[in-house]
């Protein structure tokens, strides 16, 4: 046989007519003359088109089981009881998640357990366990580790935006003396001026290095290097405007010049910005009157006189409340320590000078540009930091100390794009400019400081020298130059800083 074969009904009354027909039975009825034998249709087929789907019984209310029958709701499903009690120690162990997930060994949790007044008796009792340590070995095993994170520390490198701005401030604010003057110098002044400001840039950046150091040792100490220090830069950059010059009033305006820029390195260094900030109040008031007001010269000459006499007279407070503090011990740092940030600041001298020379607001936008420059570092500092604390592989660390790079050098950038519409000239050597002289800065507060001044160096050799070699533009062989050492000075602070013992 390929199939069932239907059976007809018994007639004896055996009992067979009153029993529950199951589901895979066939009808009780013979196929008809010819016809195929019937089968069985799969669940999976779904019913035949011609027969309607049978009604589904209704689910009895009583339990045929339960002696009398008991009643339950209909449409209600009895509650399902465990098949099992709970296990103890699953209960001990959610009840103690919290200390038990923060262990490091299964002797920690013995003596959370200990703590608690667990007893032996209790143990086998409870428990099922024959003592304390086999407990705790067990609670170790079920409860996956969770350590809690430990607070996140002050960030010790946070900057100061009140103070970063006020830097910029101070920075750009001396410029305004030059519209108030201008013309005053005669022919020879911009040169002799220009010599004087290389000059004293170079020695404030060295005696600012020199002083900071000693202001680890004490007030007393810093204040007596920058006696000593200014008034040697002073005479240095006079004499050096005067040789440009001659004798004339072109001098007499690179001596003043000379004065203020010792005055404010000396005031910077002693954290005296706001004496300095109220020092260059008649410069900016006058300055701001220019578009409506046309001073006299007297009057255009007084101010940069009076700001230069009150920085001065600001700077000797600053130096004689410095000295009147108690000297400390300490040998002083060596000379030639201080040398590559006097290089530099050379070099950051005669490539801002000879952009200025092209395009005078390039200069303004430069100077602008420190105060977010200085905040950017102090943010760098602070993003190196918190590398340290969530890097657990050097190379995972390199990779966030270089993208925490790129994003500050582009911020800086970004500082520098409102103010190149105020400039004719290409916006590519002002930015390459730019990142050139932040990367070395970022450097320099690193303690590498004798390669980011030889880079700069060589851009301001290269800005000054392609020209009158060449016939290169200006402009060409400044992004040239600038470009270069931004690459390489690039490269230099991802190979540096990039080392999570550089910021230890």
């Amino acid at each position: 046989m390929s199939g069932p074969m239907a059976l007809p009904p018994r007639k004896d009354g055996d009992g067979l007519t009153g029993r529950r027909r199951p589901s895979w039975a066939l009808p009780d009825r013979a196929p008809e003359p010819g016809a195929a034998p019937r089968r069985r249709r799969p669940s999976w087929a779904g019913a035949e088109p011609e027969s309607a789907p049978a009604p589904r019984r209704p689910r009895p209310t009583t339990c045929p089981r339960t002696p009398g029958g008991g009643t339950r709701p209909a449409g209600r499903r009895p509650d399902l009881r465990p098949a099992r009690p709970r296990d103890p120690v699953d209960a001990l162990a959610a009840d103690l998640a919290e200390d038990i997930g923060a262990a490091v060994h299964a002797y920690e949790v013995a003596a959370v357990l200990e703590s608690q007044g667990m007893t032996g008796e209790r143990i086998q009792r409870e428990y099922g366990h024959r003592d304390l340590f086999s407990l705790a070995a067990a609670l170790y095993q079920r409860v996956p580790r969770d350590h809690p994170e430990p607070p996140l520390p002050p960030d010790p490198w946070r900057p100061d935006h009140a103070g970063c701005a006020l830097r910029g401030l101070l920075f750009a604010l001396p410029g305004t003396a030059y519209l108030l003057a201008a013309g005053a110098w005669g022919d020879q002044g911009p040169h002799a001026l220009i010599a004087a400001a290389l000059v004293s840039w170079a020695w404030s950046q060295a005696l600012s290095h020199r002083a900071y150091v000693r202001l680890v040792t004490g007030r007393h100490e810093a204040a007596r290097t920058l006696l000593r220090g200014s008034t040697a830069g002073v005479g240095c950059a006079s004499l050096t405007g005067l040789a440009v010059a001659g004798p004339g009033p072109a001098a007499v305006f690179a001596a003043g010049q000379s004065c203020y820029l010792a005055a404010a390195g000396v005031l910077l260094v002693l954290g005296r910005e706001r004496q300095l900030a109220g020092a260059l109040l008649p410069v900016a008031a006058g300055a701001a009157a220019l578009p409506w007001w046309d001073p006299p010269t007297a009057l255009g000459l007084g101010l940069p006189v009076l700001t230069v006499l009150l920085a001065a007279g600001a700077a000797g407070l600053a130096l004689r409340a410095a000295l009147a503090t108690a000297p400390a011990a300490g040998a002083p740092p060596r000379l030639v320590r201080s040398v590559p940030y006097g290089l530099f600041g050379l070099a950051a001298g005669t490539l801002v000078t000879a952009a200025g020379a092209r395009d005078p607001y390039a200069v303004i936008v430069l100077t602008l540009s420190m105060g977010p420059a200085e905040w950017l570092l102090y943010r760098f500092r602070g993003l190196a930091v918190a590398a340290l604390r969530a890097s657990t592989t050097p190379l995972g660390f390199r990779l966030r100390a270089v993208r925490a790079l790129g994003l500050c050098v582009a911020a800086y950038l970004a500082s520098l794009a409102p103010g190149i519409p105020l400039t004719d000239a290409s916006p590519a050597p002002l930015l390459a400019l730019g990142a050139a002289l932040w990367t070395a800065l970022l450097l320099q507060a690193f303690g590498v400081a004798w390669l980011s001044a030889a880079l700069c160096l060589g851009a301001a050799a290269a800005a000054t020298a392609l020209p009158r070699l060449t016939d290169l533009p200006a402009s060409t062989a400044q992004l040239v130059g600038c470009t270069a050492a931004a690459l390489a000075l690039f490269a230099a602070a991802v190979r540096h800083l990039g080392s999570p013992t550089a910021h230890c």
